[in-house]
């Protein structure tokens, strides 16, 4: 029996409207009462989880949830970190310097001072409207060379970004972890973020073995955790090369693609017993 259930928010868990159906939510909880784990898995700072984990009633001792792709893995009702890993305010300087090179715009989240930029762009507005979060303006001289950075963001309109994907150097890959999260959001992080990486490291907390887990997801930062899960779903919506190393194929996030999985791998079996 699945005894985890991991799963993206955007274009997953929520429909196109970030909301999350009345099939999904009621198999999401039918599968919580038979004691299965239900995480959410995003890179959204906590902040922004908040509202989906209190809607599938998951603030809760016994739940826990990866945020920032894994780089924040905590008890979703005591707050208790499970792990943690960052990037420094030296790493933010280099590749805010990178970005200036690329022009693209750019923006982070420092643990202290949560999400930052120099310039308020169409989708640091974005991040800050999801998340329902406030923005810092401040110059990436200013942060502190120690100071906790949790995530770097390189960010613009598709036919801006792909271009500037294509020309990152050879040593910002060799030395973070990188992957779209968006169309528009490239994410830069330390090497050993991902969610499949924080999946193990949460799986390994609460004695789950990988064949015990269901992920579900559909874009580029979902990969490794799908790849990690002894069921990996893609979303029908999901992305080419998510696809390709998923276990099995979801209707897509409009037509209940996350509830329909857990009523045939979960609630159905449990069902035939």
């Amino acid at each position: 029996m699945y005894k985890l259930i991991a799963l993206d928010m955007d274009g997953t868990l929520f429909n196109h409207n970030k909301e999350i159906t009345p099939r999904t939510k009621t198999a999401l909880e039918k599968a919580k009462a038979l004691g299965v784990k239900i995480v959410l898995a995003s890179g959204r700072p906590l902040d922004g989880l908040m509202a989906p984990l209190q809607e599938l009633d998951l603030v809760q001792d016994d739940q826990y949830v990866l945020s920032f792709n894994g780089g924040l893995v905590v008890n979703a009702g005591t707050k208790e970190i499970i792990s943690k890993a960052t990037l420094k305010g030296t790493d933010l300087k280099a590749l805010v310097n990178l970005a200036k090179e690329l022009k693209v715009h750019w923006h982070a989240f420092s643990a202290e001072r949560g999400l930052i930029t120099d310039e308020i762009s169409t989708y640091t507005q974005h991040e800050a409207d999801i998340n329902q979060i406030p923005i810092t303006v401040i110059e990436a001289s200013e942060i502190p060379d120690e100071e906790d950075i949790v995530k770097v963001m390189f960010i613009d309109e598709p036919e801006i970004l792909n271009p500037v994907i294509a020309q990152v150097p050879e040593w910002v890959t060799e030395k973070y972890n990188t992957f779209k999260s968006a169309p528009f959001f490239f994410e830069i992080m330390d090497k050993s973020v991902d969610k499949g990486q924080g999946l193990d490291r949460l799986a390994k907390y609460l004695g789950i073995k990988p064949e015990e887990i269901i992920a579900c997801g559909d874009e580029e930062n979902d990969y490794s955790m799908i790849k990690y899960a002894g069921l990996g779903v893609a979303m029908g919506n999901g992305i080419d090369r998510v696809k390709a190393i998923a276990n099995y194929i979801a209707d897509t996030n409009n037509y209940d693609g996350v509830g329909k999985v857990v009523e045939k791998f979960v609630l159905a079996p449990a069902e035939a017993k």
